[in-house]
């Protein structure tokens, strides 16, 4: 099982320009951390340099106290899967397949049992049998969730570390709510680990046990939704307006636009 995921000073730059610059941040076990900004600040960068898809100009990242250029692929895509914003495939396949594509670090061998397992876990079933080129944008998002849970999937349940970028831009209100409690329970049970880009601070200020606010590459605030969602503090970094109320049925802060 995984201890801790600690990204230490991460730069980043592309053309000439720091996208990111000695960001620090640790990640623990059993916990729902939202990473939040203005368009640019760095977050989709940040997710890609925590999973290992990108490597930084300076800093580092370690799983387990060891850096992430020290686990084998095999071996590290069994413990942290990623759920892109967009995931565009360069053949149609049956949604069945493409979930079971999340497999391959376990087995080449088709595994219908899991892949119907983790399509109901997600809601999937009314997708079973449809091309995956023919789906909407939302559905396709849902069968991308399948597909980055059952890349976990061990024992019987989603294990290790699950990153999402934007998972719920497609969505209607329905799946929005679905996916952002499906993802609370599972790391209420402990096993699964997750850290999820949100542009949508009142999803966030739900289910987030921890927002990280980034700014122009760099992390500004983190801490409880309570600490983050701050008025004064996201007129300054987002620019706009607002003001924070308070959710009728929690205590979780909302975040209104003002008119």
């Amino acid at each position: 099982m995984a201890e801790a995921l600690v990204a230490e000073g991460l730069t980043y730059r592309v053309a000439g320009r720091t996208v990111l610059n000695d960001v620090s941040l640790s990640l623990s076990p059993g916990e729902l951390v939202a990473l939040i900004g203005p368009n640019g600040a760095g977050k989709s960068t940040l997710l890609r340099l925590l999973t290992g898809f990108l490597k930084p100009d300076s800093g580092r990242c370690l799983l387990n106290g060891k850096v992430l250029d020290g686990w084998s692929t095999q071996s590290l895509s069994r413990m942290r899967a990623v759920m892109r914003q967009q995931t565009q495939l360069g053949f149609d396949w049956p949604v069945e397949a493409v979930i079971g594509m999340g497999r391959a670090p376990w087995t080449q061998q088709p595994e219908p049992q899991i892949v119907s397992e983790v399509m109901q876990l997600t809601g999937c079933q009314p997708l079973a049998g449809r091309q995956y080129a023919a789906l909407s944008g939302g559905e396709q998002q849902r069968v991308q969730l399948a597909r980055a849970l059952a890349q976990l999937w061990h024992g019987g349940a989603p294990r290790g570390w699950l990153f999402l970028d934007e998972p719920t831009s497609a969505l209607d209100l329905y799946h929005q709510q679905h996916l952002l409690r499906l993802l609370k329970a599972l790391v209420q049970e402990g096993k699964l680990h997750v850290c999820v880009v949100l542009h949508d601070l009142n999803l966030a200020a739900l289910w987030a046990d921890r927002i990280v606010l980034l700014h122009d590459g760099r992390i500004v605030s983190q801490g409880t939704p309570q600490q983050v969602l701050q008025a004064d503090d996201l007129t300054r970094w987002y620019g706009a307006q607002v003001q924070v109320g308070q959710h009728p049925l929690n205590a979780s802060p909302q975040v209104f636009l003002k008119p």
